[in-house]
């Protein structure tokens, strides 16, 4: 049976140059894709995550069309002084959306990066943001262009750290060159480990962190996602190639083995899935989404499971790379994306 501490105890992951809870707050949820949301239960999900130790909060200016950031703006203002200085928010820029559409452009030009950052901050309240994402790539625009732009909105107190989003491993180097780049964020779990050939270990030899988005595989591997016929109208999941057909029922047979093994060592599947990522190394940091505050607790909880390295084979024998049928976006959201899967 894996060990398990209090999470509180978990040691702290350097991000954007502060230490923070291992685990973080994915906010896309709150405003969009999946299904209807609640501010009022969004709002105290915020504070119960920050109750529980939740330093980093992600979120991004496409996501709602500004309601997340708005939203996180309305929470970060009702914070004292000292609590909103213990935490590390991050946003990005990059996907351009029409209300009611899913399909997206991607615009990387200094001009954009500029008023999309202004307009952040803005709606979070503050005059710098914490860590600031290209959240997607415009090939068409020289990677060192885009990292110089945001390497100046850093020189004038408006950014505190940069990252990037879904980028390959040579934009990421030259990105690097350019002003050093804190984060790289990209899709990793059991249920996606494209990242491990590659941008893992460049990430870890250039000091990058990797947060990790949708690590439990858009909630796959809670073990307790219904099926995508289940699922409420406007919940995005239902048209991701991975949540049906054929690749569905393959990839819940993976789920049901990996609800075996969590059983058979005393741990929820959510647990089991969130852990295996915090062991790929000491600067993965994952952020599971989380709109209700039910989920939270279980979540932070992983940061607590040790796992033996017997235990960590076994996962990576059931979930090995490639394993997952399906692609992980319909051909609209591949848009920007450098990072295969």
């Amino acid at each position: 049976m894996p060990a398990t501490t209090n999470p509180l105890c978990a040691p702290a992951r350097p991000l954007a140059g502060r230490p923070v809870f291992p685990i973080g707050l994915g906010c896309m949820g709150m405003s969009e894709f999946y299904g209807a949301s609640d501010d009022a239960e969004s709002l105290a999900t915020l504070q119960a995550a920050v109750d529980l130790g939740v330093q980093h909060f992600d979120t991004a200016d496409t996501y709602g069309f500004g309601h997340n950031e708005q939203l996180l703006g309305r929470f970060l203002a009702g914070l004292g002084t000292a609590d909103r200085q213990r935490l590390t928010v991050a946003t990005k820029f990059g996907i351009v959306r029409e209300p009611g559409r899913y399909e997206r452009r991607i615009d990387n030009s200094a001009a954009y990066i500029r008023a999309a950052c202004e307009a952040s901050l803005r709606r979070l309240g503050t005059d710098c943001v914490d860590l600031y994402y290209c959240h997607r790539r415009d090939p068409a625009v020289p990677i060192e262009e885009v990292a110089g732009a945001m390497a100046q909105l850093v020189a004038e107190g408006k950014v505190r750290a940069i990252g990037f989003s879904e980028i390959g491993a040579d934009s990421l180097r030259r990105a690097h060159a350019v002003h050093p780049v804190a984060a790289l964020q990209s899709e990793f779990s059991l249920w996606e480990r494209g990242l491990e050939a590659a941008l893992l270990p460049l990430a870890q030899q250039l000091g990058i962190a990797l947060v990790a988005y949708s690590p439990l595989g858009r909630g796959m591997l809670t073990g307790v996602l219904p099926a995508v016929s289940a699922l409420p109208e406007g919940d995005f999941r239902r048209a991701l190639p991975r949540f049906n057909g054929e690749a569905a029922e393959a990839n819940r047979r993976q789920v049901e083995a990996l609800k075996a093994l969590a059983a058979q060592w005393g741990l929820p599947a959510t647990q089991l899935a969130l852990a295996w990522t915090l062991h790929r190394g000491p600067d993965v940091l994952p952020i599971p989404g989380a709109r209700r505050q039910a989920h939270l607790a279980q979540n932070v909880g992983a940061a607590a499971v040790t796992l033996s390295a017997a235990q960590v084979e076994a996962l990576n024998a059931l979930f090995p790379p490639g394993a997952t049928a399906g692609a992980r976006y319909p051909d609209a959201g591949w848009a920007g994306i450098e990072t295969a899967g």
